[in-house]
């Protein structure tokens, strides 16, 4: 079975910093497509930035040039960066992956989810 694990998450003050990590274990044969997701009280959850296998990247226009999705493909993990943040990007951060698993098909995993609270 496959597991996604995110973290660093936290409380943050307006214009600052954080970065958030979500390892993937298990099985795995190949990971495809990353993507982080967020969702904040009340709204449907949106998509904030994809990363594919070959490193091709896309991003929310909400975040563009402030968060930065990367991996390490040898780590089986993805990673937001995320600067200038805003009271806006307040929200649970979700991980979510294309995992095919050894001797499986692909497919679409999700993982618990990371809060990240901007607040003075």
């Amino acid at each position: 079975q496959v597991q996604l694990v995110e973290s660093g998450g936290g409380l943050v003050q307006p214009g600052g910093s954080l970065r958030l990590s979500c390892a993937a274990s298990g099985s795995i044969f190949n990971i495809y497509a990353m993507y982080w997701y967020r969702q904040a009280p009340g709204k449907q959850r949106e998509l904030v930035a994809t990363i594919t296998s070959g490193g091709n990247t896309n991003y929310a226009d909400s975040v563009k040039d402030r968060f930065t999705i990367s991996r390490d493909n040898g780590k089986n993990t993805v990673y937001l960066q995320m600067i200038r943040l805003k009271h806006e990007d307040t929200a649970n951060y979700y991980c979510y992956a294309v995992i095919q698993v050894i001797g499986g098909s692909p497919r679409n995993y999700w993982g618990q989810g990371t809060q990240v609270t901007v607040s003075s």
